[in-house]
């Protein structure tokens, strides 16, 4: 599957201060380009390699506007995130935005005998039920209680409800942002990925996008590890922010079959 994908960021800086981007696919050997400009000059990023393979780009600026632009091209499948057995007790514990020791009596209540891919369909499903997709509906800071709660949210939300649900069953979940081929309306999207015969599965209950499109970008444990812009130092606003991504074949998907992120 030949995929692509682009984005752009606006941004105003206050005072001079650090960028910390997330918006590189987790491939060093990546077809890709990075251009950050500010006044007319490129400036110079630093490539730093998280635990998962994650490509983060560090950067100062001055004060004033700064233009990010990304592109990739890519034929065929992605790097997948070493395998290693940590990862499968780091993710079963509670985290920022994914509350699985709050949501433990739900996530036991709603899939009572459940087990493998049954479990996953069942979460996807629930939760996809349970919510309705909102644009502008949560706040940066609401975790998968508050979602709950609100019965609403975008796509984080959406992943860290499941991943909470998931981790309240002892079943390792974590959260990866992704170029989403066919997602609408457009945008950085954020799936769960699921622990289950030996192998990372992953599960979208918005089915906003097929799952065997998508191109990670970011591996942790919730959004607080994923997000694709941080900064440090000086006050950083985003004025604009454009995303796009396409595949030359849109696979059909369905929420019952286990689909390794490619």
């Amino acid at each position: 599957m030949k995929r692509s994908a682009y984005a752009h960021l606006e941004l105003d800086a206050a005072s001079p201060a650090t960028l910390i981007l997330s918006v590189a696919v987790a491939d060093p050997d990546a077809n890709d380009t990075l251009h950050i400009e500010q006044s007319g000059r490129l400036l110079a990023a630093e490539m730093v390699l998280d635990q998962h393979g994650t490509r983060l780009h560090v950067v100062d600026v001055g004060a004033g506007a700064v233009t990010v632009d990304y592109s990739v091209e890519h034929d065929g499948a992605l790097p997948a995130p070493d395998q290693r057995g940590v990862d499968q007790f780091r993710y079963l514990r509670p985290s920022r935005y994914c509350e699985s020791d709050t949501l433990g009596p739900t996530a036991r209540r709603e899939f009572q005998g459940l087990s493998g891919s049954d479990l996953l369909a069942g979460v996807s499903s629930w939760v996809g039920q349970e919510l309705s997709y909102v644009p502008g509906s949560s706040q940066p800071t609401d975790g998968a209680v508050q979602t709950l709660l609100a019965r609403q949210g975008v796509c984080r939300d959406y992943a860290h409800l499941v991943v909470a649900l998931l981790r309240a069953l002892d079943v390792p979940a974590r959260l990866a942002s992704v170029y989403a081929p066919g997602l609408d309306p457009m945008d950085f999207h954020a799936v769960a990925e699921a622990y289950i015969d030996d192998d990372w599965q992953v599960v979208d209950a918005t089915t906003l996008a097929p799952r065997g499109s998508l191109m990670r970008i970011a591996t942790g444990r919730d959004a607080s590890d994923t997000a694709f812009l941080s900064t440090r130092g000086g006050a950083v606003s985003l004025r604009t922010l454009e995303v796009g991504a396409v595949a030359d074949v849109l696979p059909d998907d369905d929420i019952t079959r286990l689909v390794r992120l490619a």
